[in-house]
């Protein structure tokens, strides 16, 4: 306008002639300016009120066919080759008007391939989150949500606290049914969220949770996840967390199964919230002959083929927060159908356990017979609290020795009263050698003494298990392996001995008598 001034003023400067004709001129020229003004003010005024919005475009739409699209609004192509699990950052888009938003294949040329239009009018100032999701294949998916883009108004770019990280949640997977979301300690988050819906934002204190994804009861864990969200330093975040892919990629042509992704405002590749596991080892201390070997089937797979006993696996991750079906099988076993028995737990996010498999599955030949269990001990440890010490987890597992104490010779009692399928707390010992002796519950007779090198096989720093193994009595119990003391380390493998404690001996017959000329020498009853 400004421009346009300064040039109608030096027009206005230059002598002209008066005449009619110029009066018309004048007139006429009075009437654009007239019309120009009106048109820069209308223009103005439109683009005012067009103004911007600010959109994000989360691609989690799990069909191959659908693996990465191309986005055209008003028959523009705006994103290229956007990727499954992919976002863009906000995007300013102009406000007030209609636009066609277009979904076409990845390899599209034009906006004759767009496969489905979607119409918005989007408001002044307001941020919006869109999600493609659902299926486009016409066969492949079961069930087939038809694909669609899901809109959420009202979408942040940041906190509303810098303590705070806002979540909002959509649920986007299509063969999941109705959930809860339950952050373990805190309670539930999300209450009965369907399929193409939308949570509003959660404004959580920016901590590490584990989130447990529940059918609708709120009783049965469909997933367990953790959300580190101090982890990621997310303080100050606003994002958004999807439920991603098929909960059975068998009937969805094998697709990416499910999880929960983490969209941030800046967009980029989604995080994918890692899966929740426990660490566990497992000890084969069995004694049984027909148990020398077994196989262990953990959610229906083989996991230890031809398990030993006296062995022990590593410590191994397990799923947490959701039931692990734990079998047992012959070694000849061709799938878990063959299970001879069948355990379940629920192990919780970050712990860790020691796991031991004891007792008889025979029912006659052994005496007592005590059933084939799993015996589970939670806060295990993979190392020492102290690098100079040793720590020692007990655990009794000879089923026909009495309850027991263990004397340290030197440093007095160190287990106490400890049954048959008990574990004793982790003694945290000085790394050094002992000699340990086995007593009845009395404390006064020794079952057996056997060494304990801690120093000598350099267990500094090291957490073990020691377990009572094997039969007193070998002769009711089918000539089985011999009681002892053996040691689990971290690492897994074959057990270790603790070697009986010996003294060494010289005996001297000295005895003139002629009738003890030779005699024969038993050693307790030997």
């Amino acid at each position: 306008m400004n421009v346009f001034n300064d040039s109608l003023n030096k027009m206005k400067r230059r002598p002209v002639k008066k005449s009619n004709k110029s009066n018309s001129i004048k007139s006429k020229f009075n009437n654009m300016k007239k019309l120009f003004t009106s048109l820069i003010v209308l223009l103005t005024m439109t683009f005012a009120a067009r103004g911007q919005a600010l959109v994000q475009v989360i691609h989690n739409s799990a069909d191959a066919a659908a693996a990465q699209v191309d986005v055209y609004i008003n028959g523009d192509r705006a994103l290229n080759d956007l990727a499954f699990r992919t976002a863009t950052e906000f995007l300013a888009l102009p406000a007030g008007v209609p636009l066609a938003i277009g979904i076409a294949p990845g390899n599209s040329t034009s906006a004759d391939d767009i496969l489905a239009t979607f119409n918005f009018t989007l408001e002044d100032g307001e941020k919006y989150v869109v999600v493609a999701n659902g299926i486009v294949s016409a066969t492949g998916y079961e069930p087939a949500q038809p694909f669609n883009l899901f809109v959420y108004p009202l979408g942040r770019t940041e906190a509303t606290a810098p303590t705070n990280a806002d979540v909002l949640v959509f649920h986007g997977s299509t063969d999941a049914p109705t959930v809860d979301v339950v952050a373990v300690g805190a309670g539930t988050i999300v209450n009965d969220l369907s399929y193409g819906e939308f949570d509003g934002y959660l404004e959580l204190p920016t901590a590490d949770y584990v989130l447990e994804v529940r059918d609708a009861t709120g009783t049965v864990t469909v997933a367990s996840f953790d959300a580190p969200l101090a982890g990621l330093t997310l303080d100050g975040a606003a994002l958004t967390v999807l439920a991603s892919g098929f909960l059975n990629p068998a009937v969805n042509s094998d697709g990416a199964p499910f999880g929960l992704f983490v969209a941030l405002p800046s967009g980029g590749a989604l995080i994918p919230l890692p899966v929740s596991t426990a660490r566990a080892q497992v000890i084969h201390n069995a004694a049984d002959a027909a148990a020398a070997e077994v196989d262990v089937y953990i959610n229906g797979d083989l996991r230890l083929d031809n398990f030993a006993f006296r062995t022990a696996t590593p410590f191994i991750d397990l799923p947490a927060g959701v039931t692990v079906s734990v079998a047992i099988a012959p070694s000849t076993s061709t799938s878990v159908a063959d299970a001879i028995a069948t355990f379940n737990y629920n192990l919780a996010s970050g712990e860790t356990y020691v796991i031991v498999a004891n007792g008889i599955v025979s029912p006659t030949g052994y005496d007592p017979v005590q059933p084939f269990d799993l015996y589970v001990y939670a806060t295990g440890r993979e190392a020492a609290t102290d690098t100079n010490n040793t720590d020692v987890l007990v655990f009794h597992g000879s089923t026909d020795a009495p309850t027991v104490d263990v004397v340290a010779v030197g440093a007095g009692t160190i287990v106490n009263d400890l049954s048959y399928g008990e574990f004793d707390g982790y003694l945290e010992l000085p790394t050094a050698d002992y000699v340990l002796e086995v007593r009845d519950a009395t404390g006064t007779v020794t079952v057996a003494s056997f060494d304990a090198p801690l120093a000598g096989l350099n267990l500094d720093g090291a957490a073990l298990t020691v377990l009572a193994s094997g039969f007193l009595n070998p002769a009711v119990n089918s000539d089985g392996a011999p009681f002892g003391l053996f040691v689990a380390l971290p690492s897994g493998g074959a057990l270790i001995p603790l070697p009986v404690s010996t003294a060494r001996a010289q005996v001297i017959h000295n005895a003139a008598d002629a009738a003890a000329a030779e005699v024969d020498v038993y050693i307790n009853g030997d």
